[in-house]
């Protein structure tokens, strides 16, 4: 019998012996793929491995694609954690019930031939309270809210995505350009957002300095005080909004350009330009998104930063109406020196009430040229910078020294 070393030394050999055989295999394989490409005269190209797309663990999750909360744990693998859900449970069914006297409260106050309407809204604001906090710690809720799943008919899911918007730097980004490219004060001495309001307009897909080559099927958001061309602004944008009230209210839309930004020739100064107004929105928490029927009345005129200026900053405002408003149209002549103040106060548009703000920034393009020429039909102007005084001018050409 042959013992274990012999066994052993055998193994190695073959082992051996095997992977030199794949070896000189492999390098004939080589060899003789070479000399066909040298016979046939072609060059020798490596293939190239095909890239496969990285796909993510986590599963798309939307409205679209929606999908049920699980327990991240069994029940019984924590016993705190199954405790925990079990107090929240005990705590909604309370809160529940303080909701359904409360509403029975501000039924019967309501039936009074005269309602106290400041115990009234008192009772209301309670109610509102109560019904965030009989759901607002339940996993599941937060989990929705925060997957793009959340129910706008609730309370609760309204207050999430407000306190999101509010607190992790979508409200901040946007209070800091406004401020930041002097919108607050040129436009308004002041504006409190209540809405999010958001722009979407097609996305470039190609910009060779020349000419740009724009995508009208896909569109893009735009962050607050970017820069954008021309040739994306052509069309009328889509406006988002995300709103936190329940109930109906109509809105104002303006977009202007300000009072510093818009060359007046006649009188060597500058001027707001309307280009966008749409009055009696109406608005709630479940409005579609983006909102239609946006170009019925004065219509949208594309921005066309004049050749010579600099960068325009153009503003979109959306402002709570307190009734509905019958605002005329405002002509094609009528639109520079548009007053945005004086027809806030005409029309009793409070900007302290909230409402929502956008802005972006453009400068002039070839884009311009054809918007001038096809829409606006009229002559493109082009501006230079001011000369400026020749503090010396009358010293010229004199003696320095006499």
């Amino acid at each position: 019998m042959l013992s274990l070393r012999h066994v052993q030394l055998r193994a190695l050999v073959f082992t051996r012996q095997t992977a030199i055989k794949q070896v000189a295999l492999a390098s004939t394989a080589v060899d003789t793929d070479g000399s066909q490409s040298q016979l046939s005269g072609e060059p020798v190209t490596p293939q190239k491995k095909q890239s496969r797309p990285i796909r993510t663990r986590r599963p798309r999750i939307s409205l679209q694609h929606p999908r049920e909360w699980n327990r991240p744990l069994a029940f019984g693998v924590l016993p705190a954690f199954d405790e925990a859900l079990k107090v929240i449970k005990e705590d909604s069914i309370a809160l529940k019930d303080e909701v359904k006297a409360l509403e029975g409260a501000i039924a019967r106050e309501k039936k009074t031939p005269q309602p106290d309407q400041h115990a009234l809204l008192e009772l209301e604001n309670k109610l509102r309270i109560l019904e965030v906090q009989s759901e607002i710690n339940f996993p599941q809720v937060r989990w929705k809210c925060a997957n793009g799943m959340a129910d706008m008919s609730k309370a609760v899911d309204r207050h999430l995505l407000e306190q999101r918007w509010r607190k992790e730097g979508a409200l901040d980004l946007l209070m800091e350009r406004i401020h930041q490219m002097k919108v607050v004060p040129d436009v308004l001495p002041d504006i409190h957002p209540s809405l999010d309001l958001r722009v979407n307009f097609p996305k470039v897909k190609s910009n060779t300095g020349l000419q740009a080559t724009i995508s009208k099927a896909v569109y893009e958001h735009v962050e607050p005080g970017v820069f954008l061309l021309p040739e994306q602004t052509v069309e009328p944008p889509k406006i988002y909004t995300t709103v936190f009230h329940p109930e109906e209210r109509l809105y104002t839309l303006l977009m202007i350009d300000p009072v510093t930004d818009f060359p007046d020739e006649t009188n060597q100064t500058f001027q707001t330009y309307l280009h966008w107004l749409q009055p009696n929105i109406p608005l709630s928490s479940v409005s579609p998104s983006p909102v239609p029927n946006l170009n019925t009345h004065t219509a949208y005129v594309p921005p066309h930063p004049q050749r010579g200026t600099t960068y325009h900053r153009y503003t979109i405002l959306l402002l709570p109406q307190h009734c509905r408003l019958p605002i005329h149209m405002v002509a094609k002549d009528k639109r520079a020196g548009f007053n945005v103040r004086a027809f806030m106060e005409k029309h009793g548009l409070d900007k302290n009430t909230g409402g929502g703000v956008h802005m972006w920034r453009e400068v002039w393009s070839e884009g311009v040229s054809v918007i001038y020429r096809d829409i606006l039909k009229t002559a493109e102007p082009k501006f230079g910078r001011m000369p400026k005084a020749d503090r010396y001018g009358d010293f010229r050409g004199k003696k320095r020294y006499v």
